[in-house]
C-alpha cells in the first residue's frame, strides 16, 4: 500500500537537508496540525489540490509513501500521518501536474 502527499518542491527539498518533512498541508506544519495531511489515491489527491493548492504557481509534488512503521490513521476517509515524515519512506516523488 502506497499513501501520497502533496507538497511544495521547496519544502520536499528542505528536508533533503534535514532527513525528515514537517510540513502538514499548505502554510500548516505538522506542529500545528498535529499530523501530516495524507491522500490513499490520487483522485484524493486532486481533491486536496483543488481545495488548498488551486492558486499555488510554485512547483508541487507528490509524495509516494511506505506508511510502513509509520503512525498513519485514517480519519474522515483521510490517511493522516501523525509524527514527521522521514525522508526515507518516499518511495517516490512526481511532479504534480495540474
Amino acid at each position: 500500500m502506497t499513501i501520497h502527499h502533496l507538497a511544495l518542491a521547496a519544502d520536499w527539498h528542505a528536508a533533503q537537508h534535514t532527513g525528515e518533512y514537517r510540513i502538514s498541508t499548505l502554510g500548516r506544519t505538522l506542529d500545528d496540525e498535529g499530523f501530516i495531511h495524507c491522500s490513499r489515491d490520487l483522485t484524493q489527491l486532486h481533491d486536496v489540490h483543488t481545495r488548498y493548492y488551486h492558486a499555488v504557481t510554485a512547483p508541487l509534488l507528490i509524495l509516494d509513501i511506505d506508511p510502513t512503521g509509520l503512525d498513519v490513521r485514517t480519519e474522515n476517509g483521510y490517511p493522516h500521518l501523525y509524527g514527521p515524515l522521514p525522508v526515507t519512506a518516499v518511495t517516490a516523488v512526481h511532479p504534480y501536474t495540474r
